[in-house]
């Protein structure tokens, strides 16, 4: 059994290394390019075989580990997230799908979940709590955005490759911590966090350089009509 699970392990941290690797491809290449879209799908596939593999490695005996069950989900979550948000154009639907409105909610139930957990570590006196709080949040953050995304897509071309990068940078952040507290075992909760101090100022700058894009053609519009 021991052996089977080294396997597990030894496939899941490949998908996770390549996945990482070519997730820095994408981040640094020209977005929207060859090359972006190439490393992006090769990403995808990483952390999904990683992700689903850590899953199941989480609930074995004698490497139990629900907080890296959850990191496994909510990475899930974002790549899952991150490829559908670029169908959501009005050029390819009218509304967003059961696929769509599904990845949302159960993410928004994990939320719930790690709320949950968050006081229940809170209770015991561990420093968990503020790690489920903090991951919480970002949940419910992300599905009341993605449901907000469902609403306004087919009137704003932009607000799904906004989504885009906010889900797959996501994933990126939660692949780091996943590596940093189970490839080098770092129990810091500083370290935990670093990830995410990184990753979210990231996103806010390509969220606000978007939108700035989306001002200038809707003023180039206005002035041609």
């Amino acid at each position: 059994m021991e052996t089977f699970v080294k396997i597990l392990i030894y496939i899941h941290a490949f998908f996770g290394g390549l996945g990482l690797f070519a997730g820095t491809i994408s981040i640094v290449v020209r977005k929207g390019g060859k090359n972006h879209k190439l490393w992006g799908k090769i990403f995808s596939v990483g952390m999904l075989i990683s992700s689903l593999l850590s899953l199941i490695i989480a609930c074995i005996p004698n490497h139990q580990s629900m907080f890296l069950f959850l990191i496994g989900i909510f990475t899930i979550y974002m790549v899952s997230a991150g490829n559908r948000a670029l169908t959501l154009k009005a050029s390819i639907k009218s509304k967003a799908d059961w696929i769509d409105k599904s990845i949302s909610y159960s993410m928004f139930i994990i939320a719930v979940l790690m709320i949950l957990l968050g006081i229940y570590s809170f209770i015991n006196n561990s420093e968990l709590w503020k790690l489920y709080f903090f991951f919480s949040a970002f949940g419910l953050l992300m599905t009341y955005r993605d449901f907000k995304t469902f609403k306004q897509f087919v009137n704003d071309n932009k607000i799904g490759i906004i989504s885009h990068v906010g889900r797959m940078v996501g994933a990126f952040i939660t692949s780091v911590t996943a590596f940093i507290v189970a490839g080098l075992s770092i129990g810091s909760l500083t370290f935990w966090l670093l990830p995410t101090l990184i990753g979210v100022p990231y996103i806010a700058y390509w969220t606000r350089k978007i939108e700035k894009t989306k001002k200038r053609i809707h003023g180039t519009d206005i002035q041609t009509s």
